[in-house]
């Protein structure tokens, strides 16, 4: 049994992801000591490092939780979570209880914690309720009516609310990754075409609404023609990139840090790992990423259940949807949305919610290979 237990896992995916956490740890420090000098009340350097490592231990100690939580439970508290998640994105605008920083409504604090980003928690509800549905619709999910668009209704619900947030990356985020389960479901591809249409409709709309994101799109095209406005973060990323090199300036040596890159430790994290490692460590991090994202499409793939299957791809697209936004974002392939490096970026709640949605995976990947013993022992079983 205890043989069992241990090789049951998959530890392939589980080193994988605590060793680039780890890994995130120490970049952290690295990108934020200066900004803890300079910003906070005590002119404290660890002050960043310390609440990351806080995270980490909390997150540490869900995902050995949840990796021992059957994931088919998560199909009876769908309902639960998905309106959870709703309270608490409408917590997010209730005075007294949501957090603002920088004009944007996204927080909610916790004493004892700090803050929480909503948003990170609703992102895997949203995954769930999903795969819980489309599970359920598997008999007519070619109708489009009956089929495809209940679910999005609610998802449209959320987009609404995390725009007033507002957060635009998030909310794109969440539409992609329920285009992505629609598909995986079995939807017809013409359906997906009108959905994808409406989307994109809805994201030009929000774009052109406000002058702030208009001036992102303008300013990531051609950032060196308002290098000390808009294009001010780009460019100061393009300069730790290029300061970097193949094997960087050493580990704690980057000056792009030093108050020239703003997010360095959250969204930019990256251009200081290209700046301090070169791009040996860029690419490190992409190797982890793709194994954590091959591995978690075998898993969907090989679950029996089609719910583990919609689940652990809908996780894992997610985060290569945030991988995306944010190389795009730093690399200026695409308009900076505010959204983080899963696993490397400084945040408590992106931290906890990725290594909860990892382990579900590790669940599911247990479960597939329990089945699969026991299928080859009743096999053996079986008189030839």
């Amino acid at each position: 049994m205890k043989y069992s237990f241990i090789k049951d896992n998959d530890w392939l995916l589980i080193l994988t992801v605590f060793l680039l956490a780890t890994f995130g740890l120490v970049m952290v420090f690295s990108a934020s000591y200066a900004i803890g000098i300079a910003e906070t009340a005590n002119s404290d350097p660890y002050y960043f490092i310390k609440r990351q490592i806080m995270w980490f231990i909390i997150a540490t100690c869900a995902f050995l939780f949840v990796m021992h939580v059957p994931f088919r439970y998560y199909r009876n508290l769908s309902v639960i979570i998905i309106i959870i998640s709703i309270i608490l994105l409408i917590l997010v605008k209730t005075p007294g209880i949501g957090h603002t920083v920088g004009g944007a409504e996204r927080w909610i604090r916790i004493p004892g914690l700090g803050v929480i980003q909503p948003s990170e928690f609703v992102k895997l509800g949203v995954i769930i309720y999903l795969a819980q549905v489309y599970t359920q619709k598997q008999a007519y999910i070619d109708k489009f009516l009956v089929g495809v668009m209940p679910p999005l209704i609610m998802v449209g619900v959320i987009f609404g609310l995390i725009m007033l947030q507002p957060d635009l990356g998030t909310a794109t985020s969440i539409m992609a990754v329920a285009m992505l389960l629609a598909f995986f479901s079995g939807a017809k591809f013409r359906h997906l075409l009108g959905l994808a249409i409406v989307g994109v409709s809805v994201f030009v709309f929000f774009v052109r609404s406000e002058e702030y994101r208009m001036q992102r799109i303008t300013g990531f095209m051609d950032p060196f023609a308002d290098m000390w406005g808009e294009g001010y973060h780009l460019v100061q990323s393009y300069i730790a990139i290029a300061h970097g090199g193949l094997t960087g300036t050493g580990l704690g040596q980057g000056v792009q840090k030093l108050l020239y890159l703003p997010e360095a430790h959250t969204d930019f994290i990256l251009a200081v790992v290209a700046e301090e490692l070169g791009i040996l460590g860029v690419l490190f991090i992409f190797v982890c990423y793709a194994i954590i994202i091959f591995r978690g499409v075998v898993i969907g793939t090989k679950s029996r259940s089609p719910f583990g299957s919609l689940l652990a791809f809908g996780i894992v697209f997610l985060m290569a949807i945030q991988i995306v936004f944010n190389v795009g974002a730093v690399t200026g392939l695409l308009p900076i949305t505010g959204v983080t490096l899963p696993l490397v970026s400084n945040g408590g709640s992106s931290l906890l919610v990725t290594f909860i949605g990892l382990a579900i995976i590790a669940n599911i990947s247990r479960n597939n290979k329990r089945q699969k013993r026991n299928m080859e022992n009743v096999e053996e079983q079986v008189p030839a």
